[in-house]
């Protein structure tokens, strides 16, 4: 007589065990192994009810279809749009076919490795995976989530912050470059604020105080999955104050004269939403890089610009994290000389030793 639960199966030459276990909606559900010996069966047939997961059968695909409304609300559009890519382009392909209880961390560093793209690109993708696996892992369907152990991808050559901003003079010759008009005034602003490109995007013109010399950056475009306009809040989730320099007053003075409250501080030349893809093309960005001999140049770079010179010209670091609404200290402090000038010092003190 075999234990209840275990059956021998003579088409198939093995013993099948029936476990019974708690489901997604907490019923009790039915799983069925196969295994070569008695031994084995009778090991598994001893688990902890506890211990089974029936969805932990279901596979990452099928987790995804459930799952992914509760990241899509979670994040914002513009993460949203970053996942379902990563999830369409990488994920799926390496890893939906894939039970849940199955993916392990190495299964996860070999997708890595196997996936394309830059190393921001690739982290979008374990990110997104990780979403998944966490959702699973609360849920109870399998034990914990494995990506949090995965080796996050490294882009090789990086260079710092500082290295990307550009020069007083660089900004001179940049600006001069780009042919007066909206798309000019445009990554002025970017330069002289340090807002992001979404944030100069939805300033509005209750959003300039002409008197204070500040302008309060309190919204944000976003593409949404499928490339609508969303405004957001800014990316801390928090509304901040960033400087009105004397350069850029009379533009902005421009832009918002007898312009009501609401509407928008810089459009397009038909009057549309500005975004990173219609700025680079309106001014030929690749041909401004050749003019500044910076081929990697980023739109994004020009907030690290602003970052640079409020340090250089002796910002106190708290007073900069508030200007540029970072969430740490730590993230503002990269983009300070202290840390590049560190081989001078050392060099200075050694001198001082030897001569």
């Amino acid at each position: 007589m075999l234990p209840e639960g275990i059956r021998y199966r003579a088409d198939r030459n093995k013993y099948q065990v029936r476990v019974w276990g708690t489901g997604l909606n907490g019923e009790d559900r039915e799983r069925s192994f196969l295994v070569d010996t008695l031994s084995e069966a009778k090991k598994l047939r001893s688990e902890e009810r506890t211990q089974v997961r029936p969805d932990g059968a279901m596979t990452l695909n099928a987790w995804y279809d459930r799952y992914w409304p509760s990241i899509e609300s979670g994040v914002r559009p513009a993460t949203a749009r970053a996942y379902d890519r990563a999830w369409r382009k990488r994920v799926k392909p390496w890893l939906g076919h894939r039970r849940l209880e199955s993916i392990t961390v190495g299964d996860i560093d070999h997708a890595i490795a196997g996936w394309d793209g830059s190393a921001s690109t690739r982290n979008d993708a374990l990110s997104a995976l990780s979403r998944l696996l966490e959702g699973a892992a609360r849920a109870g369907i399998i034990a914990g989530n494995p990506a949090r152990l995965a080796r996050r991808p490294k882009e090789e050559g990086a260079r710092s912050f500082r290295s990307r901003a550009l020069t007083v003079s660089e900004v001179a010759v940049m600006l001069d470059a780009v042919s007066a008009g909206p798309y000019r005034d445009y990554l002025a602003a970017l330069v002289y604020t340090g807002m992001r490109a979404g944030e100069a995007s939805a300033l509005r013109v209750g959003d300039v105080d002409l008197a204070g010399r500040v302008i309060h950056v309190r919204r944000s475009f976003s593409r949404g999955l499928d490339g609508e306009v969303v405004e957001q809040t800014p990316k801390s989730h928090k509304e901040r104050t960033v400087p009105l320099p004397a350069v850029l007053r009379p533009t902005i003075e421009r832009l918002i004269e007898g312009k009501l409250r609401g509407d928008l501080v810089f459009t397009g030349p038909r009057g549309g939403h500005l975004n990173t893809s219609n700025v680079r093309r309106g001014v030929d960005w690749d041909a401004l890089r050749r003019r500044l001999d910076r081929p990697d140049l980023r739109i994004h770079d020009l907030r690290h610009t602003l970052a640079t010179l409020l340090f250089d010209a002796g910002t106190a670091a708290n007073d900069v994290q508030a200007i540029l609404g970072h969430s740490s200290l730590q993230v503002t402090e990269r983009y300070s000389k202290a840390r590049s000038d560190v081989a001078v010092r050392a060099g200075t003190a050694l001198d001082g030793l030897f001569n």
